[in-house]
């Protein structure tokens, strides 16, 4: 986002970043909050709300992501099994003798200060990433310029996370949902999500049933999938219409039944 410097690692954690979002919360003068993320962004809101229930009024969360080991090794193995090009060209960056650990000598390049080192290797993950992203492939070709960074940051702070195991305890977050388990959560989730595969959300919804759980059937990944979109904004635009009753609800979507 706007954090500067754009990608630093100092101080980089899921604690960290809860304290700086409860750090905000307070600067702005905000009693309580939804809480809305995707992939990542899934996490650290469970992770946040699971700190402060007591100031988070409930949560919109896309393409579950819960930082497990799996899940890593997945994103940068697994994939393969259904994108093998992608991949092939993520893995062919590096050397043939450094391709048995991925994320080590990914994450030893990004940190490097020679641009002409960390750039690459970023335009490479970034490529990867984004190829695996949305159903139907795109004509852009993204991050090849990395005009402002952004490919640099992401790339460098998913190894960061990942080499770290997103500084999340093994068996995370279900000891900790019975802390958020009353407040309000719509799960929407990618039927052909290959990035956080739905298998995830899924066992999510299991062990959190008062959440709703929604299945959008005809997308990947990514937030700017139609319909992805359509869902998130559906229940964003539900619990606002909500708040003024301070009566919080899960919404409905077109393909579900009355």
């Amino acid at each position: 986002g706007r954090s500067m410097p754009l990608g630093d690692l100092q101080d980089n954690t899921t604690a960290h970043l809860v304290a700086d979002m409860e750090k905000l919360r307070g600067h702005l003068g905000i009693g309580r909050w939804l809480l809305f993320g995707g992939s990542w962004g899934s996490t650290l809101a469970l992770a946040y709300g699971a700190r402060h229930p007591e100031r988070t009024m409930g949560f919109i969360l896309r393409g579950i992501f819960l930082g497990t080991q799996s899940e890593i090794d997945w994103f940068l193995h697994g994939m393969r099994a259904i994108f093998p090009e992608a991949w092939r060209d993520f893995a062919e960056h590096l050397p043939a003798n450094e391709r048995s650990d991925l994320l080590s000598n990914y994450y030893r390049r990004l940190i490097d200060r020679n641009p002409d080192i960390h750039r690459p290797a970023a335009r490479a993950w970034s490529r990867y990433e984004a190829a695996c992203s949305t159903l139907y492939p795109t004509a852009r070709a993204p991050f090849e310029s990395d005009h402002g960074g952004f490919a640099l940051a992401l790339s460098r702070i998913e190894a960061h996370y990942f080499r770290h195991t997103t500084f999340l305890p093994e068996g995370w977050p279900w000891g900790e949902l019975d802390r958020v388990r009353n407040l309000p959560c719509t799960i929407v989730q990618g039927r052909y999500d290959i990035v956080c595969p739905p298998v995830t959300a899924e066992a999510l919804s299991r062990a959190w049933p008062e959440a709703r759980f929604v299945i959008v059937p005809d997308a990947g990944h990514s937030a700017l999938e139609p319909g992805i979109r359509a869902a998130l904004v559906n229940a964003t635009e539900s619990y606002r219409m909500s708040v003024a009753d301070d009566q919080l609800f899960a919404p409905r979507f077109p393909w579900e039944a009355a």
